[in-house]
């Protein structure tokens, strides 16, 4: 009968356990959805992908990266053949990015999750970054549970086809720096702080 008992109570602990542990990351996993998308198990959204694209692109057109008058969203599509989750980042949906490249319509730059800097050249200031994640995220390079206790960061891309991460407490100061390179080398101030402006959303 005492055996019977503590393994009752033992079992209840466990449940309770169980319970409490599944709750928790339920809850914390809804109010951090960025950490359980689907940078959770595997690469989603390689940066470095996106570089090589831009690398080849440019390649073809004597340095020049891709611009177009109506954003940086459908300037991303002039790439022929690139790998579309490259270019939107943890939070948002490439969807937006393969409809548009079937229906030739717009993409909104509000529905980019990577924000990509138009009128560069492959001669410009290779500290200058060419495209980075909109939002704060845990980093498409970490998975499984590293992921839960990461600090937020953006990975970022520079014209010379590097990527680094960098810390969000370190935001600020990286996009003051990047603001003043792209006044330095022809980009209109307001047009290089839009670049930096936080996203509405």
């Amino acid at each position: 009968m005492k055996i019977s008992a503590r393994i009752k109570k033992a079992g209840a602990v466990l449940l309770a356990i169980i319970v409490i542990g599944a709750s928790t990351l339920y809850f914390y996993g809804r109010a951090n959805p960025l950490v359980f998308n689907e940078s959770f198990w595997r690469h989603a959204h390689c940066l470095k992908q996106a570089g090589v694209a831009m690398r080849f692109y440019a390649s073809d057109n004597n340095g020049r990266f891709p611009v177009h008058t109506n954003g940086y969203g459908d300037a991303l599509l002039l790439i022929p053949d690139a790998w579309l989750p490259a270019f939107t980042g943890p939070g948002y949906d490439v969807a937006v990015l393969e409809r548009a490249r079937q229906t030739g319509d717009d993409v909104p730059e509000d529905q980019c999750g990577r924000v990509y800097v138009q009128g560069l050249t492959t001669t410009n200031s290779h500290e200058i970054a060419l495209m980075f994640d909109k939002l704060p995220n845990p980093g498409d390079h970490r998975h499984f549970l590293p992921r839960i206790w990461a600090k937020p960061c953006r990975e970022v891309l520079f014209v010379d086809g590097s990527t680094r991460t960098i810390n969000e407490t370190h935001w600020p100061e990286f996009a003051k720096q990047q603001v003043e390179l792209l006044v330095d080398a022809g980009i209109p101030r307001e047009e290089a702080l839009a670049y930096y402006t936080p996203p509405s959303q």
